[in-house]
């Protein structure tokens, strides 16, 4: 079947989700990037990924498992999430692979819209209103930096940036790479931390992103070669701040019986825990630019995770971390219980951030070398751990990966943490 036109699928074809996606992903220059991520379960499970960040159609190893889940009209739900764009792409992308008629809700929640519509759709599978929910995140970006769309109305990040300006000031720099950068510049006064150790954190995930034939950049460079690009904002350089990108990405979600019913146990990977956390007064309260880049968001949302499981930060093996520029990778260490606060630079010094260290942060390249499409972003750190899990991540895996940390926010604002183990881990070790 070709969807490549304005042509509508009969449901009664019976495609596979895997032959669904690919097809929703080829209709326009959306979704030119793919990134696709499955995920099914009641105590919900992914059950198979693939991810292109890249200017190009097709992947060399996307398609080289054949799945066969369920027909496309065995999705109840779907949860469309992108940024920027008019109402209703969700439906326009989906028409064109099959009309069943299921509801499609289109969710924008900024950087982290990806996650919220994991979240909403392992929701919704818990409370037992759907059995089978597809999560589809794109976005087809402007080049250059982010900047406000609707100037005759206020902008939801005002008060943010107000904030920020009263501490640190404001200047013509592009507002995220400010209130970022002030970020890294309050850690720096409060303990100590160099330019250096920011730089450190893009060198490592530039290093990671030669391994990741998924990754829109896919080069290594100097310590040296970091600091002397081109200064952004105050201790960021070019080459410590994500690019603009346009990709794809989709996550399935089912109940725990549809997972035994199509005998996905091999392959399943359970979502053990999800926290959401938005802003707290703090961020407005504290004069804290950390505070106003989302520190305490991700704080909440990873202690309320931990308590609600039987794991500690130390427990876990390797994270995909929102890394739109490495200050906020290097305060969101010290968040999420990582390394104790003020000790990320030590953290970062030892190497316990990388192969060897304790825990391997961003294997992917995270944002600054894998791209960072808006809506989709949360979706293709899933799917990166979801490959590290089954051990099939090739050059960049992480030997003895069994628990892994995502971590995706957005400005405005909403942090989204969640843990993920093997969900049958015996039925994998017999695949």
């Amino acid at each position: 079947m070709f969807v490549g036109k304005d042509e509508c699928c009969d449901p009664a074809e019976s495609q596979t989700l895997d032959q669904v996606l690919r097809s929703s992903l080829a209709w326009s220059t959306v979704f030119k990037q793919q990134v696709l991520g499955f995920i099914v379960g009641k105590k919900n499970y992914l059950v198979h990924e693939v991810m292109d960040m890249r200017r190009r159609t097709t992947t060399p190893r996307e398609y080289a498992t054949d799945l066969t889940i369920t027909p496309y009209n065995n999705v109840g739900i779907i949860i469309s999430c992108y940024i920027i764009g008019d109402s209703t792409c969700g439906q326009r992308a989906l028409y064109l692979v099959g009309m069943t008629g299921m509801p499609i809700y289109n969710v924008n929640n900024n950087c982290s819209t990806g996650s919220t519509a994991l979240f909403l759709a392992k929701q919704i599978i818990e409370s037992g209103n759907a059995e089978c929910v597809l999560a589809l995140g794109f976005e087809k970006m402007e080049r250059g930096s982010l900047s406000p769309k609707f100037l005759d109305r206020t902008n939801p990040l005002d008060r943010h940036v107000e904030t920020m300006a009263a501490v640190a000031g404001f200047c013509d720099s592009p507002v995220p790479s400010q209130l970022f950068g002030n970020a890294a510049v309050e850690h720096m006064a409060k303990y100590g931390t160099k330019p250096e150790h920011l730089a450190k954190i893009a060198y490592k995930n530039h290093k990671h992103s030669v391994n990741n034939p998924y990754s829109q950049f896919q080069e290594e460079y100097t310590l040296e070669q970091i600091l002397a690009s081109p200064r952004i904002f105050g201790p960021l350089t070019k080459l410590q701040c994500c690019p603009t990108s346009d990709g794809s990405a989709a996550a399935i979600l089912a109940s725990e019986d549809f997972v035994h019913l199509h005998g996905l146990e091999g392959q399943a990977v359970e979502i053990v825990g999800m926290e959401m956390a938005t802003d707290l007064p703090s961020t407005f309260d504290e004069n804290s630019c950390m505070k106003v880049a989302g520190y305490d968001m991700t704080k909440t949302a990873a202690e309320k995770l931990f308590s609600k499981t039987t794991y500690k930060p130390e427990d876990v093996h390797v994270v995909e971390l929102h890394d739109c520029f490495s200050a906020n990778e290097l305060i969101t260490y010290e968040a999420l219980g990582l390394c104790e606060p003020g000790k990320a630079g030590d953290f970062i010094d030892s190497g316990n951030n990388t192969y060897g260290g304790r825990v391997v942060v961003n294997p992917s390249g995270g944002l600054i070398s894998k791209g960072h499409p808006l809506g989709a972003t949360g979706l293709a750190q899933c799917s990166e751990l979801c490959w590290q899990l089954r051990g099939l991540a090739d050059k960049r895996q992480v030997p003895g990966a069994k628990l892994a940390l995502q971590h995706n926010i957005g400005l405005g604002g909403a942090a989204v943490v969640t843990l993920y183990k093997l969900g049958f881990p015996h039925a994998h070790a017999k695949k």
